[in-house]
């Protein structure tokens, strides 16, 4: 089921990133749904006495503001409750952040009831076994490169970056380049 992408597709070139089969998936989404440990960062705890703190990629902040002002929802589902991922999340005004999650397919559901958005319209992305209960409520499940071989395996798309590293701005590139809207933005910023 997964298959790398194509790294010939940055903003403006004419080929796609995605898998073209995923195209009317991605361009239906209206809900992105985010495993945060080695999908928002490279998986990675630093502890200490005062707590703990994790890495994230500014331009995987950026992306997902991007997706916002698109009318994408984004959640976060995550199995711990981290308070350097409730932090970022709060920063980056992500609305759905549900931290220390024990049942990730019950959360899912409840916030696509919630939205209104059904599994049709969801993309989910994840690394490790807790994820694929994310798959069984969206149409397209990712996995970022540094994603554990099973999760991989029951993937639709495996990107080309790992988690923490670009792995959300890959796919939220994608979501928007679906909807033909990448390169507006690009121009935008350009100018």
């Amino acid at each position: 089921m997964a298959s790398p992408s194509s790294s010939a597709n940055r903003a403006g070139s004419a080929a796609p990133a995605y898998p073209p089969a995923l195209h009317d998936r991605l361009a239906a989404a209206k809900l992105l749904v985010l495993d945060v440990d080695g999908t928002l960062t490279d998986g990675h705890v630093w502890t200490a006495a005062e707590g703990e703190a994790l890495r994230f990629s500014i331009q995987d902040g950026f992306a997902l503001k991007q997706l916002a002002r698109e009318n994408i929802a984004v959640a976060w589902i995550s199995g711990r409750a981290s308070p350097a991922a409730r932090a970022r999340g709060q920063d980056l005004g992500i609305l759905e952040l549900h931290l220390g999650v024990a049942d990730k397919t019950r959360v899912l559901s409840e916030v696509q009831a919630r939205l209104g958005i059904e599994i049709e319209h969801t993309v989910a992305i994840g690394d490790d076994l807790p994820d694929l209960r994310l798959a069984r409520r969206a149409s397209v499940f990712v996995a970022p490169a540094n994603a554990r071989s099973e999760v991989k395996a029951h993937a639709h798309w495996v990107l080309l970056a790992k988690g923490g590293d670009g792995a959300v701005r890959e796919l939220s590139e994608a979501l928007l380049q679906a909807r033909q809207r990448w390169a507006a933005i690009v121009d935008d910023h350009a100018r």
